[in-house]
């Protein structure tokens, strides 16, 4: 009898549905489509210094209430839209997270927040909300954690970032030389950019290797590369990395790589010290540097959310506090409004004098 050798660990293999069945689900509406293509589109002639508007990603660090979330997007909106002429607003809408050792991996890895891994309905929940959030006008931006996951909602998704855990991982970055959006690379969390220049690079470039289509059957992708990479400066290595120096090596480091001179600087994370209350003095700092000449910065990222802080998961889920992190903590919707209308206020005659140009 031969001894078996493989899945000695595994518990179970429950079929997941293929992304055509969950989109035969969900559908792409023509109101959502419109509102991806004008998203990708706009944040490629940003990155191509063809719109001189200053990219703002902003939302919860993670979705886990889609009632709250779709709240906070109405309002985020409404914003957008009264800064539109300064400011390109995206929401954060991130399903996946990333930990370093364990507890809640993310909306669709478990919605009911109890250990359920419902991943199913994760996935057809989560298109729904994309979709959703689409449909108001309002482009998305997510993390691509799974290399899977985006065969189930990449066609709803306008901005994607790499996170600083996986800008080294090559499976990221073959998977980022395909995606049809714009690509943030985070340093790493040493604070090096080693991880996400190279990451730039590898993912400009064509690429094939195994993964899954569109029917669920396993795959070769073979890619052409992605030309929209960018650096996101998120801190690392016990130091922020937003300040004007860093951010002069940083352009540095790129031009040494033949690289566009592209930042965004994530006002949250170890830019913060991960307390909320600094990111608005993050901000601050960095549309002072535009203001002052600046050009590499095309972009900003924002943890918030309808209330301030963050909040452990209860096994008693009606006492969860609407609009309130349940991973990162995030500032609240009204502090969100007082940065970006500073931001806007600051830099409206900057992006006006661009435009001229």
């Amino acid at each position: 009898m031969i001894a078996q050798t493989e899945n000695l660990n595994v518990l179970g293999l429950d079929p997941m549905p293929s992304p055509a069945e969950i989109k035969a689900h969900v559908p792409l509406t023509e109101a959502a489509a419109a509102t991806v293509v004008q998203g990708r589109t706009v944040l490629g002639r940003i990155l191509d210094r063809q719109d001189p508007r200053l990219i703002v990603v902003v939302g919860p660090c993670s979705i886990h209430d889609p009632i709250a979330g779709l709240d906070y997007a109405k309002r985020l909106k409404a914003l957008a839209d009264e800064l539109s002429d300064t400011l390109y607003i995206v929401m954060r809408v991130y399903f996946e997270k990333p930990r370093t050792t364990t507890g809640w991996k993310g909306f669709i890895n478990d919605p009911h927040l109890d250990d359920s891994f419902r991943i199913v309905e994760g996935m057809e929940r989560g298109r729904r909300f994309l979709r959703d959030v689409a449909e108001i006008g309002l482009p998305a931006a997510t993390e691509a954690l799974d290399p899977i996951a985006p065969q189930y909602y990449g066609d709803l998704v306008s901005w994607t970032a790499i996170g600083a855990r996986t800008s080294e991982s090559q499976t990221h970055r073959e998977m980022a030389s395909g995606l049809s959006t714009p690509v943030g690379f985070k340093n790493g969390t040493d604070g090096s950019l080693d991880a996400a220049i190279n990451g730039i690079l590898s993912a400009a470039a064509a690429h094939s290797f195994l993964g899954m289509n569109d029917r669920g059957e396993a795959s070769i992708i073979r890619t052409g590369g992605n030309k929209y990479g960018h650096v996101v400066l998120r801190g690392g290595g016990g130091r922020p990395n937003y300040d004007s120096v860093s951010v002069k090596l940083a352009e540095q480091a790129l031009a040494k790589s033949g690289l566009r001179q592209n930042l965004m600087v994530d006002c949250s994370h170890a830019n913060s010290w991960k307390k909320p209350e600094y990111q608005p003095l993050v901000l601050r700092d960095v549309v002072h540097q535009i203001r002052e000449g600046n050009s590499s910065i095309i972009g900003v990222m924002i943890e918030s959310f309808i209330e301030a802080g963050n909040q452990p998961i209860p096994k008693d889920l009606s006492e969860l506090r609407y609009g309130c992190s349940v991973t990162d903590a995030c500032v609240s919707w009204e502090t969100t409004e007082e940065m970006l209308r500073h931001a806007h206020e600051v830099l409206a005659p900057v992006i006006a004098a661009r435009g001229r140009g």
